[in-house]
């Protein structure tokens, strides 16, 4: 534990250095790096909200991608205008609300977006919550699913299979930087505060937490209405940076991905999260030249899917060796301290 001063003062260091890399970064990467750093700075605010609800609360939750096409759409809606809107519903047309409704504004657009997802959550958590572990993962993925079902059957609302596009891309990767700074350093003292310790007591032991007097009902909801609102932001970041989205973004994959992200680095694991995301993007971004049939390295050549292959392989080793994750239910910096105290 840190006094105030320590900490504020570490929060304060921590962003300046990230802002400074933030406004340099376009002088020393191209388009495409910083392409692919948005991405992973996108996908951090998924990961450690993913991470809240299923590594710090314990609940296998399957339900990301859901959340993220709510905060997608939420967002393509209120940011075309009607007159855009007119010209891309073709399947059908769209509801007198969907299609007058129209707020400019990308900072309100993104707090509605994830306003939207966290009351989602929040009409969802009575019938999930009246289950545990195995069942919980089911009723969420199915939630998933049902979501994008919904999403293709009713085009007067999302233009159906066709999706959206002409999505203005507010989400420049400055701000999307910025977001995720903030995204994580509020997930940051909800976790480290007494909802948080809460979270971790419900993850450990639900029954004793509840003998304990923790309102388990309303801790986890928390904790999922807070997951489903930046997963929502993210959602709407995601769909302004890419400019076009369709149902088939967000399947079950989107869910798998980010669960692949938090188990490398370590359920529970804020820096867990962060170093989980960018090994997996980072790493599946290094590895593209093996997808080139035309790239050798001596007598090795690229062959299509070969990225797959060996990305997949260094994933089984890491978590051979490291069945807790790489950093497992604690933070990076524990680890530092551990070592100074000569504890191995």
């Amino acid at each position: 534990m840190m006094s105030a001063k320590k900490y504020f003062a570490l929060i304060a260091a921590v962003t300046a250095v990230f802002i400074a890399f933030l406004y340099f970064s376009p002088k020393l990467f191209n388009s495409y790096t910083l392409i692919v750093l948005g991405n992973i700075y996108i996908f951090i605010i998924l990961a450690v909200s993913y991470n809240l609800i299923n590594g710090v609360t314990g609940q296998f939750s399957l339900e990301p991608n859901g959340f993220v096409a709510i905060g997608a759409y939420v967002t393509a809606i209120l940011m075309l205008s009607p007159e855009v809107k007119e010209e891309l519903y073709m399947l059908a047309e769209p509801l007198p609300l969907i299609k007058d409704v129209f707020l400019p504004n990308p900072f309100l657009t993104l707090l509605i977006s994830g306003i939207v997802a966290a009351l989602v959550a929040l009409t969802l958590a009575f019938p999930v919550f009246r289950v545990r572990g195995d069942y919980l993962a089911i009723v969420t993925l199915g939630f998933g699913f049902i979501i994008r079902i919904f999403l293709i059957n009713n085009p007067e609302i999302s233009n159906g299979s066709m999706g959206l596009d002409s999505i203005p891309g507010f989400a420049s990767y400055f701000w999307i930087g910025i977001a995720c700074l903030l995204t994580v350093i509020l997930i940051y003292n909800v976790v480290y505060s007494k909802y948080g310790r809460a979270m971790k007591a419900v993850r450990d032991d639900e029954d004793a937490a509840l003998a304990m007097g923790v309102n388990t009902f309303k801790i986890k909801t928390l904790a999922f209405m807070t997951s489903a609102f930046f997963e929502g932001v993210g959602g709407g970041l995601l769909a302004s940076s890419i400019g076009a989205i369709s149902p088939d973004q967000f399947t079950f994959m989107l869910t798998f991905q980010l669960l692949i992200i938090i188990v490398l680095g370590g359920l529970g694991s804020m820096s867990g999260a962060i170093l989980g995301t960018i090994l997996v993007l980072g790493g599946m971004e290094l590895l593209r030249p093996l997808d080139d049939a035309n790239w050798h390295l001596g007598s090795i050549h690229g062959i299509p899917g070969l990225r797959m292959v060996i990305f997949s392989l260094l994933l089984l080793l890491i978590m051979l060796f490291a069945r807790r994750g790489l950093l497992g239910d604690k933070e990076i910096w524990d680890y530092f301290k551990l070592k100074k105290n000569g504890v191995k």
